[in-house]
């Protein structure tokens, strides 16, 4: 027990510090944006950028990990449409909002320190990456798409047009994207701008937690703790047991995801919080003081339910 909290210890202190601050007074939750966009626009894209760029391609897209990913998280999406449609008896637009929070794992700020963690920088960079690929090219579209239709808005090609125009935008993705071409074409950086990258990157894992924390602060749940608990319960809980599913289904089809630190890496992945622009996402639909809420109380939550996968996967 003692080794898994050297693990999740960090982490969770570096949150509770980012809140414990913030409550105080000493940053105000406006500089948590500052911090956070540092984060977004600067330390992860060099991240993904030395994580992808400095490795050979085939080390850096394992198709079967992707598969596992996509495959979870589709399966994740519709249980949580069922969930919240047949079982909780909710709008259509309501069972997608929900879904979006159980299906859609904070893989930077928080998925990436994890396994940066448990399985040694270059592995925990490398699954960031397939993770945003993923993401950003089929769950965050899909789901959008879906949010729009039970809206009632009716042109979801609209939807998908701005999510492709975004992409090209995303500070992660042209990180991303930057590797990949760098691992294509063998170049690497000189010396002391690969250096450069080096320490910008270094500085995501620790900042990003404490942007968390400090984004926390002031959250209430408000009410909400029947539908909070639910959306919870799927990211915490339903998720990376669909994702243990599909590592399941994958092998017993013949293709099975082989390395053991994917595997592993996999599960951890997509049993993190959801991703922290949630409320943003969700409040284009009306949504947001839920989507803040089910933050709040997944990211609590997760400090127990993660410190328990880690000792179940040993």
């Amino acid at each position: 027990m003692l080794d898994i909290l050297a693990i999740t210890g960090p982490i969770y202190l570096c949150v509770a510090l980012g809140w414990l601050t913030t409550r105080a007074g000493l940053f105000a939750r406006a500089d948590m944006r500052v911090l956070g966009q540092f984060v977004l626009y600067i330390a992860l894209p060099a991240l993904l950028f030395g994580a992808v760029g400095q490795r050979p391609i085939a080390d850096i897209l394992d198709w079967h990990y992707m598969a596992v990913f996509a495959l979870g998280g589709l399966a994740t999406i519709g249980l949580g449409l069922f969930w919240a449609r047949r079982l909780a008896g909710q709008a259509p637009l309501a069972g997608v909002v929900q879904a979006m929070g159980m299906s859609c794992p904070n893989s930077g700020f928080v998925g990436y320190p994890i396994n940066l963690l448990v399985l040694g920088g270059p592995t925990a960079g490398v699954i960031l990456g397939m993770n945003m690929l993923v993401e950003n090219l089929l769950l965050i579209p899909l789901l959008l798409a879906l949010a729009d239709s039970a809206s009632g808005g009716g042109h979801w090609r609209a939807v998908l047009r701005g999510v492709a125009v975004g992409l090209w935008r995303n500070p992660l993705v042209l990180g991303l994207a930057a590797g990949l071409a760098a691992a294509l074409l063998g170049w690497r950086l000189p010396g002391p701008l690969e250096r450069t990258v080096g320490l910008l990157a270094q500085s995501s894992a620790a900042l990003s937690l404490f942007v968390i924390g400090g984004s926390l602060a002031g959250l209430r749940l408000a009410g909400m703790g029947r539908t909070v608990a639910r959306i919870a319960a799927g990211k915490l809980i339903a998720h990376p047991l669909l994702t243990l599913g599909a590592l399941w289904l994958l092998a017993a089809l013949g293709a099975p995801l082989s390395d053991p630190a994917l595997k592993k890496g996999v599960v951890l992945a997509t049993a993190c919080p959801m991703f922290g622009i949630y409320p943003i996402l969700a409040g284009r639909f009306g949504a947001e003081g839920l989507a803040a809420a089910a933050l709040l109380g997944t990211t609590v939550a997760s400090f127990f339910s993660i410190s328990a996968l880690l000792w179940w996967l040993g």
